[in-house]
């Protein structure tokens, strides 16, 4: 039986007729009064709003003068994120750790500094007696962003020190909610299992000595086993996510919250509030819809004619949710290549063949190559459009067996520690709240006594 208090009524569908005829603007007036909507102008470029030493996105080059176009490079605290994931690669350990350490304190740590810092994480890797009882299994939500949203908000009830913003305090809780993310996650999830699938119920308890990587695997799966590659690929999607710039929208927005003088508790909760959405963290599972569905259409997955013309319906709105976007293709920033999904990609094909999976790699690989093309025949495109990060990693998450429902979380696992970095920058640089500029285009009116109103 439907819930009523879901239900939009007739009362309220004809109000909100009434809203959008009486809040539409006329968007010949976003030109006229040369505003940048959505803080980017006419060729997509954001417009500079601050300054950070945590990350830097770069996309182009001047040359004689002039902007080009370049492959992506990603700097975390001015090293190349290439250069981070190969050195962890080769030396075969895990790095989201030490990447949560260099964008927090902006070197990289020593051996011993880094045992250390793996030692608070661990210690902090431990939720308040009786939360997962008491939240987190009661009133489940079928969306984990929204229930981590609960958790973290909650977290404040738990805390003597909740609304204090010093520095030591704000770092303090930083460094827990860090380590409590994938707890916080994977227990919603269980949760929401078990209550509305009527599955099992099982509760990890995370392992001190695992790394982030590892205790996610550990505590999501029943019998908590996985193979060296899924742990180290997982990590490696975990460093990749982990921060990207200050104009990301939720990055942004940390930002915008703390520069209100808030608690941490509330500046994370918003940030996870801006990642839920498919525009932002929510874009991978939108590429594998996209997938699934054009492997359900397409007969023979190498017929480059048939991809080709699949991609064509799908900017046309002929196909799949008819939104006329290759999800996965194009970046905000990015024009040639999104470093991050060259990375992704490099790991993809070791592990599909180790999942017996190359057909779906080979037309990943595939609409990678063609997306390109078609969108720029189709599309007036200021920039060049390149596979992004969300392209390959829903697909690795695929692989590693991991529920949709835990996509986007993911992302917020690992985001946690860029939104920790902007929040401490914002606390010891940011001397006034940030509050941009909206102009009225609205008419006067003149005020009309109720008995004479039609």
């Amino acid at each position: 039986m439907p819930n009523p208090y879901s239900q939009v009524t007739p009362e309220i569908l004809e109000l909100s007729f009434l809203c959008e005829n009486n809040s539409t603007i006329d968007p010949a007036l976003y030109e006229k009064y040369d505003v940048k909507r959505g803080l980017r102008d006419i060729s997509g470029k954001g417009v500079l709003t601050g300054l950070t030493e945590i990350s830097e996105i770069v996309s182009s080059k001047i040359i004689d003068g002039e902007e080009h176009p370049c492959e992506g490079k990603l700097y975390y605290r001015g090293i190349d994120i290439e250069e981070l994931v190969a050195g962890f690669l080769r030396e075969d350990r895990f790095g989201f750790e030490e990447v949560a350490y260099l964008l927090l304190f902006g070197k990289l740590p020593n051996a011993g500094e880094l045992d250390k810092f793996r030692e608070i994480l661990a210690n902090y890797r431990s939720l308040p007696t009786n939360f997962v009882r008491d939240i987190i299994m009661k009133a489940p939500s079928q969306d984990m962003m929204n229930t981590l949203a609960r958790s973290v908000l909650t977290m404040y009830a738990y805390d003597d020190y909740g609304d204090d913003i010093s520095l030591s305090n704000v770092l303090r809780q930083c460094l827990q909610l860090t380590a409590l993310f994938p707890l916080l996650c994977v227990y919603g999830y269980q949760a929401y299992c078990h209550y509305h699938d009527k599955k099992s119920l099982f509760i990890h308890p995370p392992v001190p000595e695992l790394s982030t990587a590892e205790n996610i695997l550990h505590i999501l799966r029943p019998d908590s086993q996985y193979t060296p590659l899924e742990a180290k690929i997982l990590d490696v999607a975990l460093i990749l996510h982990a921060e990207h710039g200050g104009g990301n929208n939720s990055t942004f927005t940390t930002h915008v919250v703390t520069s209100s003088g808030t608690d941490t508790y509330s500046a994370i909760a918003a940030a996870i509030g801006s990642l839920k959405g498919p525009k932002h963290g929510g874009a991978n599972i939108k590429v594998m819809q996209m997938f699934d569905d054009m492997k359900n259409s397409l007969d023979d997955w190498t017929d480059e004619a048939a991809v080709a013309d699949y991609l064509t319906r799908l900017l046309d709105k002929e196909a799949f949710d008819r939104a006329g976007v290759i999800y996965g293709m194009g970046h905000a920033v990015y024009s040639l290549s999104d470093p991050r999904a060259n990375i992704l990609k490099s790991l993809v094909e070791s592990l599909s063949r180790e999942k017996g999976r190359m057909a779906e790699f080979q037309l990943y690989s595939l609409v990678e190559r063609l997306g390109p093309e078609i969108i720029t025949k189709k599309r007036r495109i200021y920039k060049g459009v390149s596979a992004n990060v969300d392209f390959y990693s829903g697909f690795v998450y695929n692989m590693l067996g991991l529920p949709l429902q835990l996509y986007t979380p993911l992302f917020a696992i690992a985001r946690i520690a860029g939104w920790s970095a902007h929040r401490m920058e914002e606390l010891i640089n940011g001397n006034r709240i940030i509050r941009p500029s909206y102009k009225s285009v609205s008419t006067y009116q003149k005020y009309i006594p109720l008995a004479e109103r039609s």
